[in-house]
Formats: C-alpha cells, structure tokens, sequence
C-alpha cells in the first residue's frame, strides 16, 4: 500500500486519522481562499456536493503542482441544511447562527476527498453522514459554544462530533470519520491498489 502521502490541509483532526490508519503524512496546506469558489458556484446553482467536490479537488491540485510525482490528498466537508450551503463560522456569532439554523432539524455532512498527482485529480470519493440536532432552548446552545475552544469551532462546521457536539445529536446516521472530514475506508482501498 502507498502509505506515505502529502495532506493538502491543516486539520489536526485529518492528520490524527491518517495517523490512526498507518498512513504517513508530511502537511502542506493549500490555502486556497474558498470564499470566491463558493460564491461562484452558488451564481451557477451548483449543489452542496458539487462544491464540496470542486473544494477538495483544487487543495489537491494547488498543492500537487509543486510536489511533483507525489501522492496529494486534499479535503472538504460542507453543511447543506434542505439544499443551503452552511459554511465554517468566522466568529462565534456567526456559530450561534448556525447552531440555531441547525437547531431541531436534520442537515447532511457532506465530506469530498481528491488525490492528485503532477496537479491533476487521479481519484476523487464523496460521503455524506445525515445528523438529527435535539432542539435546545437559547441558552442551551449558548452554553455549548462557551465549552467549544476557538480552534475546535472554526475547524469543525460548529460541532465536535468526536468531542462536546456529539450531544447535540438525536441522531447521527453514517460514517464518523466522513462527519470529521476523512473518508478513511476508501482512501486505504485506492491507496491499497495504487501503484
């Protein structure tokens, strides 16, 4: 198995997977500004695993042309609440907003992971995990954010699921390591067949 690649991200939770999973990794963020992505696709009326699709396959890319001939994994998850597009928070006022958007309904985690090498797309896989948020009075949720560290928030779509956030939930319906932004079964399978 290929077990030695280059994350095109910052997430410490990201890492702690391939970790986990015997994949070496040296860390390369892309930084990419999303935000213009986004709003592009938004005006052409892309859905929420499009975006998510295009997002993990331009890290991969960004990073993939400047490592040539090596492995380049990049990532990412998005919120979509009934077809809107919910993006990480900026503050924690706008993490308060969310968690109230989210606030007795059901949203989908949709996270998209890219490998790319020579700055092309080699392999691409898409997971969604459904998750049912309790309905909580204001002052709960306030309560929540004051556990939730600054890192763990804007890194997170608002909720830890591995930490606090995972009881906000009624229901969590999927793949655990999909909700913390890694596919990891099938990212070990084409990585097993890789040659």
């Amino acid at each position: 198995m290929q077990n030695k690649i280059i994350l095109a991200s910052k997430s410490n939770v990201r890492k702690d997977i391939l970790d986990k999973n015997d994949i070496e990794c040296v860390v390369e963020p892309s930084n990419v500004d999303e935000d213009p992505i986004k709003e592009s696709l938004l005006k052409e009326q892309a859905s929420s695993e499009i975006i998510s699709k295009n997002l993990a396959e331009l890290k991969a890319n960004t990073v993939s042309m400047k490592k040539t001939d090596e492995i380049v994994l990049g990532a990412d998850s998005v919120i979509d609440l009934e077809g809107e597009l919910i993006s990480k928070p900026e503050n924690r006022e706008e993490a308060m907003q969310i968690l109230r958007k989210l606030n007795g309904k059901s949203h989908l985690l949709i996270s998209s992971v890219c490998i790319s090498k020579n700055g092309s797309m080699i392999w691409n896989y898409t997971d969604k995990a459904k998750l049912t948020m309790k309905n909580f009075t204001e002052d709960e949720l306030k309560n929540y954010l004051t556990k939730i560290s600054d890192e763990a928030l804007y890194a997170y779509n608002v909720y830890q699921i591995e930490g606090e956030g995972r009881h906000l939930f009624s229901k969590i319906e999927g793949n655990e390591n999909t909700i913390m932004g890694l596919p990891i079964d099938k990212i070990k399978d084409y990585l097993k067949n890789y040659e």
